[in-house]
């Protein structure tokens, strides 16, 4: 795994053993069971947290607005989620940073059968519309609920991209495990939808096929993020340096060593229920997604922030400077530079 990782441990090391606690301190981390918040679990289950004197105390959740109503009622220290939710809990107040990036461009449109035939017919801009011609209803997509980063990029690109009213189709709101059991179960025509659910659709719905993913959906567009209180900052920023420190190394192994992120992964995703070959295979597809630097994800993050609140997903614009915290991303760099010379 590379001598850039290598570093890493060092970087990690060299950080945090200078300030590491008598005694560990709990932190309440919120996430959902899905591969773009991988960090976490490969974090966790190589021991990383407990090194730097965290013990983390896991709350899991199927989408990320319902997190940001855990933010609201005063829980969690930490939250893995996407980058939407995120403005929404800074929007209404929640003493929120956003210290590293988690992944990007991972959100994939994926078609069951009679749709994915719609969109093999001909243009995109014009498979809802053969759709209907077809079948004599809309097209039903399931995705996240409102202000979540898979709605917000589904309805950007069906009117942005695409230059189509959202009311082209109807679309339902579900957590992730719903999304999935709808697809498996053929209760939607299709999903805007992250891993591992879109490699798990294609190995089990003969005919289902991916349509659209990536930049093509939302150029730049951002997505999980790591996000922690601005109280916790404040009370322990060295703990908040052993996350994100914590953070790089493993978004270094799931972009160079898929394969030694899996087990870690597998224990998570899908409540631990996930075929590993599914877990491996949706890790090799998205290993170039996994991008830690959150200066990289700022101008996407503009342009969602504006999107949103232009449909009235965001109710309250946010200053995006002040969610931002990169510092503790950019003090793990020079002792990281120097450790890989």
């Amino acid at each position: 795994m590379t001598h850039w990782i290598g570093a890493l441990a060092a970087v990690a090391f060299a950080l945090v053993s200078t300030a590491r606690p008598a005694a560990a301190e709990t932190l309440e981390i919120g996430y959902m069971p899905i591969l773009p918040v991988a960090q976490a679990f490969v974090a966790i289950e190589e021991g990383w947290l407990a090194e730097a004197g965290i013990e983390p105390k896991l709350i899991q959740f199927q989408n990320g607005p319902a997190m940001v109503q855990a933010l609201l009622a005063g829980q969690l220290d930490v939250a893995h989620f996407g980058i939407g939710p995120a403005m929404v809990a800074r929007g209404k107040g929640v003493d929120l940073k956003v210290v590293a990036s988690s992944t990007v461009e991972q959100i994939s449109i994926i078609a069951l059968p009679d749709l994915a035939a719609a969109f093999a017919e001909g243009p995109a801009a014009t498979a809802f519309a053969r759709f209907q011609a077809k079948h004599g209803r809309k097209p039903v997509i399931s995705t996240f609920p409102l202000g979540s980063v898979p709605e917000t990029v589904l309805h950007y690109w069906v009117e942005k991209q695409l230059g189509l009213s959202r009311d082209t189709m109807d679309v339902i709101y579900q957590g992730a495990a719903q999304v999935q059991q709808a697809l498996l179960t053929g209760a939607v025509d299709g999903a805007a939808i992250l891993e591992p659910v879109v490699t798990l659709t294609l190995s089990r719905v003969e005919g289902a096929r991916v349509v659209e993913k990536g930049s093509a959906l939302f150029p730049g567009q951002p997505g999980a993020v790591l996000a922690v209180r601005e109280a916790l900052i404040a009370r322990a920023p060295q703990l908040v340096q052993a996350l994100v420190t914590a953070h790089i190394r493993a978004t270094e192994v799931l972009r160079n060593d898929p394969d030694a992120a899996a087990a870690a992964v597998g224990k998570y995703v899908g409540g631990g229920r996930m075929p590993k070959a599914v877990v491996l295979t949706a890790l090799q597809n998205s290993k170039d997604a996994f991008v830690a630097d959150p200066d990289y994800i700022i101008p996407g993050t503009r342009t969602m922030h504006d999107y949103q609140a232009e449909v009235g997903t965001l109710k309250t614009k946010v200053d995006l400077d002040a969610l931002f915290d990169t510092s503790f991303y950019k003090a793990a760099l020079p002792a990281l530079k120097a450790e890989a010379r």
